[in-house]
């Protein structure tokens, strides 16, 4: 008689998706839906999904105004933005079409709002308007600016609420999604096994989408990304309930081209509550909500790539008047005082936080769309910077088409 093997077997699953974000449990809700003969599991290492970029997102349906018209965030921001009203409007999930205006402070900034306006044409963004300072008032009563762009097809929801309703979903399907598990090794072969916190899982195709992460879940694997995921902090404010009639809307600054941020903004959430905010700072953790928040291999990893001094180099004006607003409370009511004169600083109070995880090439270049890559039974999603909220049903149709072609899913 053989000796039997106690090695305990590894769980088989058809595909594995890394990360419980709102991008990792659209693909899923997409594979269970289209291939429900597939065995899937979503790997999230937190006790919750969407605890992370998702979580402390804006909430804002992106329109699809600012994209360069044929661009990946494009496409799938005009498709994503219909079709997450849908998805919003079938599963009781709350959200509101509330517009956004656009806000010019000055002539030297007009020729950028023209810019985004023939930008969001091109997009095929419907009822885009430019108005006039009056026009402007009609809306925004307490706004000001030389001219301003209205987008009445934005709109703001709960994208967690989303994401859990995804995971409902996944599961309604066959699908597993199983949280509290840490992605800690990946060996690749004909079946690739992802080592976990609570043991090893085999799978014939597995799907990184760990955000923050997806740079070193992909080096896990054997890959040499050719970006770095460096965190940058944005820090928000909420107006105090008594001065929240100051915002009717959401209202937004001309953005600035050369950078992915777009400025501080007022936004309307569906809880009611207004905020103001973001600020964009270099982050000392991954993970770092808090100023005090610091990761020794985080901050070297990012310090010590060469894109990262190319990148501080270029942007070093952007970069002090950030911190500037990130440290001086005045300086960031200063910045929104820009639109809304009647905002004061005992108007705020701190409010949250978000990390997005901006992909950097060596060369210094700030990735401003989705970046995709793939490996023998991999796909990596290495950049999906916003819109990928509000694309995300899009993004999700779109990543499993690529693992279609791929991978030869029957």
């Amino acid at each position: 008689m053989r000796p039997r093997d106690t090695k305990k077997m590894s769980e088989q699953f058809d595909v594995v998706v890394i990360g419980g974000g709102i991008v990792g449990l659209s693909i899923a809700r997409e594979v269970t839906g289209r291939f429900p003969r597939l065995k899937l599991a979503v790997l999230e290492k937190e006790e919750r999904v969407a605890a992370h970029q998702t979580g402390h997102n804006s909430g804002v349906i992106h329109s699809g105004v600012y994209y360069k018209p044929g661009s990946v965030k494009a496409r799938t921001c005009v498709e994503g933005a219909a079709a997450m009203v849908a998805f919003c409007r079938e599963h009781g999930v709350p959200y509101e079409i509330c517009g956004k205006v656009i806000v010019a402070t000055s002539q030297a900034e007009l020729p950028r709002l023209n810019d985004v306006l023939e930008r969001g044409r091109a997009n095929g963004v419907g009822g885009l308007r430019m108005l006039s300072p009056e026009q402007l008032r009609e809306i925004e009563p307490y706004a000001v600016g030389v001219a301003a762009l209205q987008v009445p097809a934005t709109g703001i929801t709960d994208y967690a609420l989303v994401t859990e309703k995804y995971a409902e979903l996944v599961r309604a399907q066959g699908g597993v999604v199983r949280t509290s598990t840490r992605v800690v090794g990946i060996r690749p072969g004909n079946e690739t096994v992802v080592e976990t916190s609570r043991g090893e899982l085999a799978a014939r195709n597995v799907i990184n989408c760990a955000g923050l992460f997806s740079d070193r879940v992909g080096r896990m694997a054997g890959e040499k990304p050719d970006v770095k995921i460096v965190p940058f902090r944005g820090e928000y404010y909420d107006v105090v309930p008594e001065r929240a009639h100051l915002v009717k809307t959401l209202i937004y600054p001309v953005p600035d081209p050369r950078f992915p941020f777009l400025g501080v903004h007022f936004t309307r959430r569906v809880s009611g509550r207004v905020d103001a905010g973001p600020n964009a700072v270099f982050a000392f953790k991954r993970e770092g909500y808090r100023r005090r928040d610091f990761s020794l291999r985080d901050t070297a990893e990012a310090l010590t790539f060469p894109g990262f001094w190319r990148v501080a180099t270029k942007y070093w004006r952007s970069g002090k008047d950030e911190f500037e607003r990130s440290v001086s409370k005045d300086s960031f009511v200063r910045g929104l005082q820009k639109m809304l004169p009647e905002i004061r600083s005992e108007d705020l109070v701190p409010g949250g936080s978000g990390v997005r995880a901006q992909a950097i090439h060596r060369s210094g270049a700030m990735v401003d769309d989705f970046q995709f890559s793939q490996s023998k039974n991999m796909l990596h999603l290495y950049n999906v910077p916003s819109p990928a909220a509000t694309a995300s049903i899009a993004i999700g149709r779109a990543v499993v088409e690529m693992a279609v072609k791929a991978f030869g899913w029957q």
